[in-house]
């Protein structure tokens, strides 16, 4: 809906407005507020800073239509103002379009002609906002996506390759801050979400020195996938190098008896990698789905605190390389048969 503001000191121009508007009105197509002056329009732009438009006249007492115009480019430049006066002549019509004025209109009032120029003045003024938001939202953009990945996005062939699907053999792994929530009950959000995000850091961190991929942070986990060569060897280096950062860190003041420690489950094997989610919503991750990505998250579930877990197919593959534990056998869910599960030390 289109907010309109309308300065007029004559009375009766609400009524007639009113009037001539009243189906957009009703339809909530169009908003319309009132002012008797340019001061009383200040006012009333500070209680409603919404308005897209505003329809002034010239000579009104206290604040004429003109000092109006040098006053809304300094509150708000957004705004778009159209004239509407009797004072016609080519002064006013050019001293109006120095200070800003979007459009010129006499009076008498020709309403076709008005609801002409107010389309045009809104339209304008939409495509301004419009190209504001995208510049903004751009700007944010950057703040979170690498360079690389946009510089892929603005290929027209980018479409066509992220909504592919396909199976592919990779690892995953589910990262876990043991105790968090548990401690984020009782301190600040703003601490809870400075140390989170410093945990999340050094892991991420990690993940990509050994040319991990960060699928999606749930809660205080991380999933990262590890796809190439040695792609399981890669990922239980990161797990390795995480544990360590994670054990550097220090107490939390004031939370003596916590200290940041994590729980990591690792499995290896075929998934599907696609676009998943809500078309609707517009809201659609490209991940990977499947029983290695499932397990690895159970495995991760039933880490205590510093181990990292890894099933026994995995084990097989890595044992010349990293010094395991064998911890026996634990029943999963959906899994016919108990899982042999190695504690990966070092």
């Amino acid at each position: 809906m289109a907010k309109i503001l309308v300065v007029d000191d004559e009375a009766d121009l609400e009524t007639l407005i009113k009037q001539k508007f009243r189906k957009k009105i009703r339809e909530k197509e169009y908003e319309f507020l009132f002012a008797i002056n340019g001061r009383d329009a200040l006012e009333k732009l500070d209680e409603d800073p919404e308005v897209d438009i505003v329809l002034s006249d010239i000579n009104m007492p206290e604040m004429d239509g003109l000092t109006l115009l040098t006053k809304l480019n300094e509150l708000s430049p957004l705004i778009k103002s159209v004239i509407v006066s009797a004072y016609g002549d080519m002064d006013n019509i050019r001293t109006a379009m120095n200070r800003g004025a979007f459009d010129f209109i006499t009076k008498p009032i020709n309403f076709e002609d008005l609801t002409l120029t107010m389309e045009k003045t809104l339209k304008h003024a939409r495509e301004i906002k419009e190209t504001l938001q995208a510049i903004k939202e751009n700007n944010i953009l950057k703040m979170y996506v690498d360079e690389n990945v946009l510089n892929f996005m603005c290929n027209r062939e980018y479409e066509s390759k992220i909504m592919a699907n396909e199976s592919i053999e990779g690892t995953v792994m589910f990262v876990d801050v043991c105790g968090f929530t548990k401690i984020s009950e009782t301190t600040s959000p703003d601490v809870v979400v400075t140390m989170l995000n410093t945990y999340f850091d050094a892991m991420v961190k990690e993940i990509m020195e050994h040319n991990g991929i960060i699928d999606k942070f749930i809660g205080d986990a991380v999933m990262a996938v590890f796809r190439g060569e040695y792609h399981l060897d890669r990922a239980i280096d990161a797990a390795l190098a995480i544990r360590n950062q994670v054990n550097g860190f220090p107490n939390i003041a004031d939370k003596e008896n916590f200290k940041p420690k994590v729980s990591i489950g690792i499995k290896s094997g075929e998934m599907i990698s696609g676009n998943i989610g809500s078309a609707t919503l517009k809201r659609l991750d490209y991940t990977v789905i499947g029983d290695t990505v499932n397990t690895a998250a159970r495995l991760q579930d039933a880490a205590k605190e510093n181990q990292i877990i890894i099933c026994e197919n995995c084990y097989e593959k890595v044992k010349e390389a990293f010094k395991c534990e064998n911890l026996g056998s634990i029943t999963m869910k959906n899994k016919t048969k108990p899982l042999t599960v190695y504690n990966v030390l070092e």
